[in-house]
């Protein structure tokens, strides 16, 4: 059977988002003595650089025989944890992170690369001959496949990094992962956040009144199971909750820990911690419906948002673009997103649906939290806007993780 195309789909939203993301670094970081196009000395003339480098990674991935990324996978996966601990070791310290590897007058973050050596290990694995996900053996190894960057990266002091990797749950939900696991995954968020806000030994006395419920039935129905697990969730809700303190003390970094305190209203400190997100919501709500126009920001232009090239670049779209132009990048993502899962399910590959699941999954966290956090509505992690925040490793990594799926889909009807 004749090879496929390219998904012109998924290339025609992959490029506006790139074009789109360009327009806006070029706006938060213009100036007027280096207004060129072509200037490589400012940051938008550098991410022309970093897109044309992409661009080229995209193109030899296309020409390459998409066989080599399954037979490879396990090599790459290794290849990108031996770059994660060497970065421990020669990495310099930057804004209290330690995952940048410095090259002369590049920068290569190894934990953006990580993201999707993981996801092609993880494809191997789970697309294996007679693999079942219901054996214990299959669960832990494909979450200690999972565990092992995401705690090298944590080591790197790069939270926000590692917390991406807890995307896999959703291609392991769809390869079998008992929907539990999701139920539990968002009560132990609740009680973190509950725990912080209110007394733990409350949370505690209103677990035991629930405990008690649960014995009630077991006395009036006589069935043990209610007992037990009525017990279970009691211990394990409770401890959970007792090492909240510990956790959020202890693995968290001072200035993390201040800005889930600003989130959670314990903390007003919009001169300190919470200046970012405060200023970011000035400047989006200052946009309007249509926007100030392009290159009219005023408070980008001023520099009042910290890292709004990067991090916070979805506030410059907001002030420039107003309403319409925010709603207009988040469709193009959502967008984005629901191709892939629609490419994902026309696999015959288990390898392909795999990883275009967790292409996917990757992609959704990015886009969630960065976005949530630029609004005020999640904690400020610091990753990237896929394809739109400035950085060549971010920009890099994105557009491999995307086009290898694209090169499997296009040799879909064929085993991989």
């Amino acid at each position: 059977m004749m090879e496929n195309k390219i998904d012109w789909i998924s290339l025609t939203l992959y490029l506006a988002i790139l074009l789109f993301g360009w327009l806006n670094i070029y706006a938060a970081c213009y100036d007027e003595s280096h207004a060129g196009i072509f200037d490589f000395s400012t940051k938008h003339g550098k991410q022309l650089i970093w897109i044309g480098v992409s661009l080229f990674f995209a193109l030899v991935i296309t020409l390459t025989d998409p066989k080599i990324f399954s037979q490879t996978a396990y090599f790459i996966y290794l290849g990108a944890l031996l770059l994660l601990v060497v970065t421990l070791f020669v990495a310099n310290v930057t804004k209290g992170g330690q995952s940048w590897i410095d090259f002369g007058s590049f920068k290569l973050q190894p934990s953006e690369f990580a993201k999707f050596a993981t996801a092609l290990a993880l494809a191997k694995y789970m697309s294996s001959l007679d693999l079942d996900y219901k054996l214990v053996r299959t669960k832990i190894v494909s979450w200690v496949i999972v565990l092992i960057p995401a705690l090298l990266i944590l080591l790197q002091h790069d939270t926000g990094s590692a917390m991406v990797f807890a995307g896999f749950v959703l291609p392991l939900y769809r390869e079998g992962l008992s929907p539990k696991i999701l139920i539990f995954g968002l009560i132990a968020i609740i009680l973190f956040v509950v725990a912080l806000l209110v007394n733990r030994f409350i949370i505690i006395g209103m677990l035991a009144l629930i405990a008690l419920f649960y014995l009630f039935v077991w006395l009036n129905k006589r069935t043990r199971k209610h007992y037990m697990w009525a017990t279970v969730v009691f211990l394990a809700c409770s401890l959970f909750t007792l090492s909240v303190d510990f956790a959020f003390e202890h693995i968290l970094e001072p200035h993390q820990r201040d800005r889930i305190y600003v989130l959670l209203g314990k903390t007003d400190d919009t001169r300190g911690t919470g200046y970012n997100v405060y200023q970011s919501k000035i400047a989006i709500g200052s946009g309007g419906v249509i926007g100030k126009g392009f290159l009219n920001g005023t408070i980008t232009k001023a520099d009042f948002v910290p890292e709004q090239e990067t991090d916070f670049i979805f506030c410059t779209v907001g002030e420039e673009w107003g309403f319409v132009g925010a709603t207009a990048v988040t469709l193009l993502y959502v967008c984005l997103l629901l191709r892939l899962v629609t490419l994902a399910e026309r696999q015959y590959s288990r390898f392909s649906r795999f990883y275009g699941y967790s292409v996917a999954s990757i992609l959704f966290v990015h886009v969630f939290i960065n976005i949530g956090m630029v609004l005020g509505l999640l904690p400020v992690i610091g990753i990237p806007l896929p394809f739109f925040s400035y950085g060549g490793s971010s920009l890099i990594a994105f557009t491999i993780l995307l086009f290898i799926f694209l090169r499997q889909d296009q040799e879909r009807s064929k085993p991989v």
